[in-house]
């Protein structure tokens, strides 16, 4: 499913995960990340992978949204919705305070149908990240000398 959606947002090349990564993150002893099956009978229709979050101005937990996935032959069937009302309905059973995620500016279906749902984009932040070599870089940046 990971590999699906990375092919939907055009970087499948990009993908490393291995099922060893995810299950020790999933299912090891100090869980990080957490997952949300969507089924079609036996069948898997979708996943939502989240982590819990936190806002220093909310001064509350809440959850990030890192992969929402509807295999496309059970897209428009509610799938998607299910899984967003359920991660919902976690952040107010236990008094988060705010449920969010990141889309693809181009992925003009997702963005319509997220504002469908009541949320809104956050046009004055801009994502920034370090991986790689620059983020060896900058590891090493603060060592002592």
């Amino acid at each position: 499913m990971i590999r699906g959606l990375a092919e939907y947002e055009k970087a499948l090349d990009k993908v490393e995960t291995t099922a060893e990564q995810l299950s020790e993150a999933l299912f090891g002893p100090a869980p990080s990340v957490f997952c949300h099956i969507a089924a079609d009978g036996e069948q898997v229709a979708g996943f939502a992978l989240w982590f819990v979050s936190y806002s220093t101005w909310l001064g509350k937990h809440g959850i990030y949204l890192e992969d929402l996935f509807v295999h496309p032959a059970h897209r428009k069937q509610g799938y998607g919705r299910q899984l967003l009302a359920e991660l919902a309905r976690i952040c107010v059973e236990r008094g988060y305070g705010r449920f969010e995620w990141s889309v693809l500016d181009w992925n003009t279906p997702a963005v319509e149908f997220y504002t469908s749902l009541g949320a809104a984009p956050q046009d004055e932040w801009v994502i920034h990240r370090v991986t790689g070599e620059a983020l060896a870089r900058l590891a090493a940046s603060g060592e002592t000398r």
